[in-house]
């Protein structure tokens, strides 16, 4: 697993990688790859830091794990490569993108743009083993990215957080609603997104209060 990184992130997940539970996970990890397809591949383990520096963070959207299906996963919750076909819950968030600021979205579900401007694309459990969802939660990466999260909350003011699903609002208890913006709704899945994600307007929410700072908008 590589844990390379050149930009800000550096310092806070040092830190981290420096930890007895980080180093079990690496070997975890490590032996799973030597068994089993993983994904996504070890250089784009950590691309949603790589992608995002943060001192240009703006907006965190916390996801669950990887897509475990082959080609999908590219280290950015919710994110495929390009030329992929959109994965279900992916396709729920380009709809109403379309539906909350009238514009088409993007062809290509890969969202390093949007991670460029300042979004960072966070899977709770950064690995998974193929076709096999949840296969590497409850092994150290919780943990890693709890700690991060913890950071952002502890040491940033108005970044907003988007939350979508229970799973990423539990995982939001650890942040300071206080010091920073927080948009809640059910998860886009199709299990769930008719349940309120759909006409939840995340996009426009967000600019609107990028506005009320007197900050750029996101160009989504």
């Amino acid at each position: 697993m590589e844990v390379t990184l050149t930009n800000d992130w550096k310092e806070i997940l040092t830190t981290e990688f420096q930890k007895d539970y980080f180093k079990g996970l690496k070997t975890f990890v490590e032996q799973e790859r030597k068994n089993h397809t993983i994904f996504p591949p070890k250089e784009k383990v950590f691309s949603a830091f790589d992608h995002c520096p943060l001192g240009n963070l703006r907006l965190v959207i916390i996801g669950q794990d990887p897509y475990h299906g082959k080609h999908q996963a590219n280290g950015l919750s919710f994110s495929v490569s390009d030329d992929i076909k959109l994965p279900p819950s992916l396709r729920n968030i380009y709809k109403e993108y379309y539906t909350d600021l009238g514009i088409e979205p993007p062809f290509s579900g890969n969202l390093e743009p949007w991670a460029k401007q300042g979004v960072l694309l966070l899977n709770a459990t950064l690995t998974v083993r193929e076709k096999t969802p949840g296969s590497h939660q409850k092994k150290g990466w919780e943990q890693f990215t709890d700690a991060i999260i913890q950071s952002i909350s502890d040491n940033k003011e108005n970044i907003i957080f988007i939350l979508w699903g229970a799973y990423a609002q539990k995982k939001g208890q650890i942040i300071d609603g206080n010091k920073h913006f927080i948009i809640k709704s059910p998860h886009p899945s199709p299990f769930s997104a008719h349940r309120g994600f759909f006409g939840s307007k995340p996009f426009s929410r967000v600019n609107n209060f990028l506005k009320e700072l007197n900050l750029e908008p996101i160009h989504w």
